[in-house]
């Protein structure tokens, strides 16, 4: 099953222009300077991309954490994107995904031990984290914020679906880029995300050729290794699986609200054909209605040996939710997500992001 190139809507192209027209001035202004940039005295690391969609920002954004949390306290600012509040929040054990969002309360809930923040605001986000003291913030990753100009980040890395790449797409609403493609400049690193496992030499060599970067910047290609399926609700189930225990005759229900699934799809049908898609927008706001069409989906599959498997950031928002039945939490489990970095890159793409942070250390002169 390959996943779908992108799909531009030539009929659109008028209104693109609009659009583009508008993000061009005001991109503009940044680098004229008329609009300013402001700088932190902090190591600052953003993790964006260029199109809307899935790139595969939040597990790239999990990689730095594991990377650097052992030597430095981390701090992740993000905007919640459809969190159901506004302003400045530092995520405690309190936290829900519905006050913080769902990607926020994902990285709060398997780090503890770093500092997780959500504002719209990000230069007042990290003022805000600046500020705080036993322990100190060292590091601030920025999720999703390539385009948000106002806060000058020490290392851009740009971020491009292997399936969907800048150089291939068009503005909004033809296509998906958010701005002009020459805003890939801005980046210090790119990343190729979601390439196939068995992505060849010679698909490194065109894809490098299409992106057409400057020497300074960095090209790096990923990939995404799944995990062992972990029970969503471990009051009612504490056995972890492999992927590979997954039986053919086993039915899945693969219930996802992120931008593009197929890649998981992908994935669990090279374990049994018997998969079926339950699929709702990115960062869906499950109903209660919804939820009880999930138990009637799932009761109509006509196998004894069934489940439901769900993606982490989908797991923020439903592990909540009232209308989740005892019987479903028994069944559900969540896949979760690592990252690899591809072609025997992985040591120098963590000495390129090491390197910064120890010669931009908070409070240094070099800062």
């Amino acid at each position: 099953m390959e996943e779908p190139r992108s799909r531009i809507n030539k009929w659109l192209y008028p209104v693109s222009i609009l659009y583009g027209t508008v993000v061009g001035i005001r991109n503009k202004l940044f680098d004229w300077g008329i609009l300013q940039s402001k700088s932190f005295n902090i190591p600052t690391i953003c993790i964006g991309n260029l199109s809307v969609g899935g790139t595969g920002k939040t597990p790239h954004t999990e990689y730095l954490i594991k990377l650097l949390k052992s030597k430095y306290q981390i701090a992740v600012l993000s905007r919640g994107y459809k969190r159901h509040s506004r302003g400045y929040i530092l995520a405690s054990s309190e936290s829900t995904a519905r006050n913080i969002g769902d990607e926020p309360y994902q990285m709060k809930n398997k780090f503890s031990d770093i500092y997780v923040a959500v504002d719209e605001n990000r230069c007042h986000g990290i003022g805000k984290l600046l500020k705080l003291h036993d322990p100190k913030a060292d590091v601030i990753l920025l999720d999703d914020a390539f385009q948000h100009r106002y806060v000058k980040a020490g290392l851009n890395i740009l971020l491009t679906d292997h399936h969907h790449l800048f150089c291939d797409d068009k503005l909004l609403p033809a296509g998906r880029l958010r701005e002009f493609i020459k805003g890939k400049n801005r980046a210090h690193i790119v990343i190729v995300t979601k390439c196939p496992s068995d992505i060849k030499p010679i698909d490194f060599n065109i894809i490098t050729k299409k992106l057409d970067l400057f020497p300074f910047q960095q090209l790096y290609f990923s990939s995404f290794r799944y995990g062992k399926l972990t029970p969503l609700f471990e009051e009612f189930n504490k056995t972890k699986r492999e992927l590979s225990s997954i039986q053919k005759d086993e039915h899945i229900l693969l219930l996802t609200g992120i931008a593009s699934p197929d890649t998981i799809m992908k994935e669990l049908q090279s374990r049994t054909k018997n998969v079926t898609l339950l699929a709702f927008n990115d960062h869906h706001d499950f109903s209660s209605g919804e939820i009880n069409m999930i138990k009637e989906r799932f009761e109509k599959m006509q196998s004894e040996k069934k489940i439901i498997i769900t993606t982490e950031k989908d797991a923020a928002r439903l592990i909540h939710h009232p209308a989740f039945s005892d019987e479903l939490k028994t069944v559900s489990y969540t896949l979760p997500i690592e990252v690899r970095i591809l072609q025997n890159q992985q040591y120098n793409f963590n000495k390129n992001i090491t390197d910064y942070v120890r010669e931009n250390k908070r409070d240094s002169k070099l800062s």
